[in-house]
């Protein structure tokens, strides 16, 4: 399911910084939800977890998640 995050709090421009500290939980737990269905999907997972991604709005949001999932890779793998 995507999520839609906003760049504006109650109406202002909020930071990029102050983007990321207010999304950083909620990209981390929708990283290790697409995460959690790698082992069901296998082989279908790459293309599925890139359908879902590119879902997500805005931009910015939608890089933590990749940026989340790419540790979860690299942390699985040592």
């Amino acid at each position: 399911m995507a999520q839609r995050r906003t760049g504006d709090l109650q109406g202002q421009r909020v930071s990029r910084a102050e983007f990321h500290s207010q999304n950083l939980q909620s990209a981390c737990e929708e990283a290790q939800r697409l995460f959690a269905r790698k082992g069901e999907l296998q082989g279908a997972w790459l293309g599925w977890v890139a359908s879902h991604i590119y879902a997500l709005r805005p931009a910015a949001y939608a890089s933590m998640v990749r940026r989340e999932l790419q540790k979860l890779q690299e942390k699985s793998e040592t």
